[in-house]
């Protein structure tokens, strides 16, 4: 009795085994599915469009604005590049894109940084300490900021298109060889926009210093010289000590006599 009830319980338990194996297999496959329909569909025109508008509506001017962005001569591997410029981009539309409330502008806006979040399900996460690399600090007028960040989308787009699961690459080593080079990238010269100004300011101030103590020394020169011709001009009319006595001296000498 006690045999067959063992026995018993024995063949439910290994039927359950293979039905909630196979019961998860299919429901991960309908998640995966789902997730790639709508990873490779969630970028639309409309939000081209969003982007278009805003570029559109901005003024023109040569006016800068500064913000950190992938550098891309630093990092050329498409895939890595867009995986770290889509997180700059969040913070990018959360700090600097910002425009009066319940405008046109303002609600497109809302609508890209709703995409920014749905976007994140498609994209692994790499290591955190890399957050910096391969990124520089951009001096640019708005209207170029808006440009870049629509071919970041843009290019988002076709790639998720073509493969959903594309974003899943993992790009620890390309983001480690740009923080290997970043403090000979971050001191050359060439790269820093605002070079000029500060060695213009610390130029400036070096070379009135110089010309100061220059013409200091030569004020000094000149009075020190004017000090010594009166005294090289009454030097013929003194006579040295132990020297000879003049004729008219002698004469002098001998009345006194």
């Amino acid at each position: 009795m006690t045999a067959r009830g063992a026995a018993g319980r024995c063949p439910p338990t290994t039927w359950l085994g293979p039905q909630l194996l196979l019961v998860c297999l299919l429901v991960s496959r309908s998640i995966a599915k789902e997730v790639s329909e709508h990873c490779s569909h969630m970028i639309g025109n409309g939000h081209l469009q969003f982007l278009q508008q805003l570029i559109d509506s901005q003024m023109e001017t040569k006016c800068q604005i500064a913000y950190d962005f992938v550098d891309q001569e630093q990092l050329d591997d498409p895939v890595c590049y867009l995986k770290k410029a889509f997180h700059l981009v969040q913070d990018i539309m959360e700090d600097t894109m910002r425009f009066k409330d319940n405008t046109p502008n303002a609600y497109a806006i809302v609508r890209l940084q709703e995409l920014s979040l749905r976007l994140k399900r498609c994209f692994t996460k790499d290591y955190e300490e890399h957050n910096k690399a391969c990124v520089r600090t951009f001096h640019e007028t708005p209207l170029e900021l808006l440009e870049k960040i629509k071919n970041v989308f843009n290019e988002t787009k076709n790639l998720l298109e073509k493969d959903w699961n594309i974003f899943s690459q993992n790009c620890n080593n390309s983001y480690a060889k740009c923080s290997s080079q970043g403090h000979e990238w971050q001191h050359s010269g060439s790269l820093d926009p605002q070079l000029p100004g500060f060695v213009f300011r610390l130029l400036v101030p070096s070379i009135i210093l110089v010309l100061l103590a220059v013409g200091g020394l030569l004020f000094y020169r000149r009075r020190r010289r004017s000090h010594r011709v009166p005294q090289t001009l009454d030097s013929p009319m003194r006579r040295p000590e132990g020297g000879p006595l003049t004729q008219d001296e002698d004469r002098q000498v001998e009345l006194t006599v």
